[in-house]
């Protein structure tokens, strides 16, 4: 089993806490990339990342100095979106890094796929961003079917908890032979299940955290997962979706 999860906009340098082990595997990909980014304008620069000034300054002198091969942080400790506050991989054990390392991969408009202990450099691409780059059009055409044939070479089950805009640049290329399973995290409302953003992020951080913390192998023992008062509810959940309600009264029994 995999576990794709999004990437967080802000970032952070930390080559204090744990050190990096690996470069990510498409680096020759990115190293394209950045020198597309390289060539732009200010500008251009901050018209592709849709910022403010000061995000826009931050961000071009990240470029400026952009070494892919050192003072890198490992991608686990790089990203600070609220998915990852609720990881909270900064104090996990030997044990669960080995977890997420075997299992956890972080989809990247930059980087491609990432292992949690890649070393990576502070950037700003999205996966939706219209950078024509190598040919393409846009970063999904950029990178195609590499990032999906990467992922099924690993593994025959997916765990989804990344978001739409970067766990479809890996469903588009869905083989028959492989498992495709998303997690919905929502509350019931006039019989529809409703998701909320933050929320979500939050339960999917929490996710991986319960997943590393318990060694979950099989896909079928990630129903029992409890975080943040959700509880797996199998009338709304199929094959390839399993949802997670909230429960509004912690007091009420599990479903």
């Amino acid at each position: 089993m995999r576990i794709i999860i999004s990437p967080a906009k802000k970032m952070r340098e930390d080559t204090d806490s744990l050190a990096w082990r690996e470069l990510p595997a498409f680096l020759d990909r990115t190293a394209e990339l950045l020198a597309r980014l390289q060539s732009m304008s200010n500008e251009e620069l901050q018209k592709l990342w849709k910022c403010n000034d000061k995000i826009a300054a931050l961000n071009v002198e990240r470029l400026q100095r952009m070494d892919l091969c050192s003072r890198l942080t490992p991608a686990i400790l790089a990203y600070e979106g609220i998915q990852y506050q609720y990881m909270a991989p900064g104090v996990f054990s030997e044990g669960e890094y080995d977890y997420i390392q075997t299992h956890l991969r972080i989809l990247s408009g930059f980087y491609g796929v990432l292992r949690p202990f890649d070393g990576v450099a502070p950037y700003r691409l999205e996966m939706q961003a219209k950078l024509a780059v190598g040919g393409a059009k846009n970063i999904y055409d950029y990178w195609g079917a590499a990032l999906a044939e990467h992922l099924f070479a690993e593994s025959g089950c997916i765990l989804n908890l990344a978001s739409k805009e970067y766990s479809q640049c890996v469903f588009k290329y869905l083989p028959k032979s492989v498992r495709w399973i998303t997690c919905v995290f929502g509350e019931e409302k006039d019989g529809k299940v409703v998701e909320k953003g933050t929320m979500c992020k939050m339960a999917r951080g929490d996710m991986v955290r319960y997943l590393a913390e318990n060694r979950v192998e099989d896909a079928e023992d990630v129903k029992a997962f409890h975080g943040l008062n959700y509880r797996y509810s199998p009338e709304q959940s199929d094959e390839s979706t399993f949802v997670f309600l909230l429960k509004k009264n912690p007091g009420e029994g599990c479903f």
